[in-house]
């Protein structure tokens, strides 16, 4: 009995370790829940190009709203953690198959092997990575070939749809001559500040879980994803705190126009106090009160082409 115990507890510790090092689930909050959202026309399933320009003179845009901003450090280790793990998981995995094998058969005399409770949590786990893998590889078959083949995101509105056009991907530069062209006031400064407007103002707005503020920044559906979401944190009765907000650069790094519309997507490099807390004792329930968290995001603006207001229309986590 009590190897029976330790066989299921090995198997869930199994379970445990793969949902944390292989998956790599995020908590973190802020506008767009840490997410891919919103709809980039023919590019939603696309992930944008990082700037060309980015490591020569690149134009940007900088506010630091604090001394002292934290400087973008490049994630290491992600594919060799994910590699032990699949190696560890292997190698248990196959030890405790082995060993069941070598016990029905009577090489191994004492060894109990695993029932059938145990199987079934192995196809189980067999199951849910076939089922990444392949989720996986669609999505990335759907992004352009001259784009990253990383997936948009996986939750989606329902509301998104390709649309059928064919689309020059131009660099940054051309798109905006093509939209200038349009709109001959249009000045890649003046709408760098207009980012960064916009990102404040909709933050601040996710913070107080109103959105009325900035309705007309917001596409449709943008408005109702994050409308959702916002929903979703009055329901709990918590309030995700957004504080010492510091926008250390902008860039441009697509800008293109389709189906009469202009669309122009600026990576938008950050850092923040990013907390939850309950709305009546104010405990925090997630993130930290004083360690800043660095991000890009990339935030893509749409407009009816000519001079006319622009919108958010997607986020899309780096």
């Amino acid at each position: 009995m009590q190897r029976q115990v330790a066989r299921i507890f090995t198997v869930l510790a199994a379970v445990l370790f793969l949902s944390i090092t292989v998956f790599e689930l995020h908590a973190e909050a802020r506008s767009g829940g840490k997410r891919s959202i919103g709809s980039r026309g023919s590019r939603t399933y696309s992930k944008p190009a990082a700037p060309a320009y980015q490591t020569s003179q690149p134009r940007q845009q900088q506010a630091t709203t604090a001394p002292g901003s934290l400087q973008q450090q490049p994630a290491a280790g992600g594919g060799f953690m994910r590699s032990m793990a699949g190696g560890l998981m292997g190698g248990m995995l196959g030890s405790m198959l082995f060993s069941s094998f070598a016990g029905a058969s009577g090489g191994m005399p004492g060894s109990g092997g695993i029932g059938l409770f145990e199987i079934a949590l192995l196809a189980g786990i067999a199951y849910l990575i076939y089922r990444f893998m392949k989720k996986k590889r669609e999505q990335s078959q759907l992004a352009p070939a001259l784009n990253s083949s990383a997936p948009f995101g996986a939750r989606q509105p329902e509301a998104i749809r390709m649309q059928p056009v064919e689309t020059a991907y131009l660099p940054a530069d051309s798109g905006l001559q093509h939209i200038q062209q349009m709109d001959r006031s249009f000045d890649e400064t003046a709408f760098q500040d207009t980012v960064m407007n916009h990102f404040f103002r909709i933050q601040a707005a996710w913070m107080h879980r109103d959105l009325s503020s900035v309705s007309g920044l917001l596409t449709d559906e943008m408005r109702t994803t994050m409308q959702g979401d916002i929903e979703q944190l009055l329901k709990d009765k918590q309030i995700n705190r957004l504080e010492n907000i510091a926008v250390r650069k902008v860039e441009i790094a697509e800008a293109w126009q389709e189906s009469g519309q202009d669309y122009i997507t600026a990576l938008v490099h950050a850092n923040l106090l990013d907390y939850t807390t309950d709305e009546a004792t104010g405990a925090v329930v997630s993130g930290s009160t004083t360690e800043p968290v660095r991000f890009e995001e990339f935030w893509t603006f749409t407009r009816s082409v000519g001079s006319n207001p622009w919108q958010l229309s997607a986020i899309h986590q780096r």
